[in-house]
């Protein structure tokens, strides 16, 4: 991992907030008498745009507005996410990756103010050169605030990497330039993961290992 800056994605890649998802969304199925989820099935549908994960389990937005759901699903997520919980090897990463003089970003579909709150809940915004959210609460703009953030900071697309864990990760890092790592223990199963030859890790440890592997 030849890179000098690295830019993280948030929920699912520093936060291990799928149960809570997965809660969030059954919340609203419930309230449309839509048949609820497991983790398994939201693994292998889940997606972005978020719009079309909801067509997926039942939503008929020819009845009602995206936005409604939408709004309904982020309340009580961020009602319930004080639950949600770093994965056990994140204070470690930052800590080493800061170590070896990576300059380190988040780059999220969280609106950024709640995104801050919640770094900074966390203990652990004081790792952040730069932090980006969106200005929604839609889940849409993730390219667009990439491409700001990297003409802000100068960053270096030839000496950058965005790690997630979803193809939408993926995909923002091929837009915006730059190389990319997958961990498959957020919102997508590794079998979705591993496709177009996508880098896909098992776990955050093997991440603590290429870091450890830089000189």
């Amino acid at each position: 991992m030849d890179a000098r800056t690295i830019i993280w994605d948030f929920n699912g890649t520093l936060l291990n907030d799928v149960d809570i998802c997965v809660e969030s969304v059954n919340h609203i199925l419930t309230k449309r008498n839509l048949p609820e989820i497991d983790i398994s099935t939201y693994l292998e549908r889940f997606s972005f745009p978020v719009v079309d994960f909801y067509k997926t389990l039942g939503f008929d937005f020819s009845q009602e507005p995206f936005e409604k759901s939408a709004f309904e699903y982020i309340s009580y997520y961020k009602k319930e996410n004080y639950r949600a919980k770093l994965f056990p090897e994140i204070i470690g990463l930052l800590k080493l990756a800061k170590e070896r003089g990576y300059k380190q970003t988040v780059l999220s579909a969280m609106e950024e103010e709640s995104l801050k709150k919640m770094l900074s809940d966390l203990g652990i915004i004081e790792y952040f050169d730069y932090v980006a959210g969106i200005d929604n609460h839609l889940a849409a703009g993730k390219i667009e605030r990439g491409i700001r953030m990297i003409t802000e900071n100068s960053i270096n697309k030839h000496n950058a990497i965005l790690i997630g864990d979803t193809i939408h990760d993926a995909e923002v890092a091929e837009e915006l330039g730059i190389k990319s790592i997958l961990v498959a223990k957020g919102h997508y199963s590794k079998k979705r993961l591993s496709i177009n030859n996508n880098t896909v890790l098992n776990n955050h440890s093997e991440l603590t290992n290429i870091l450890n592997s830089q000189n």
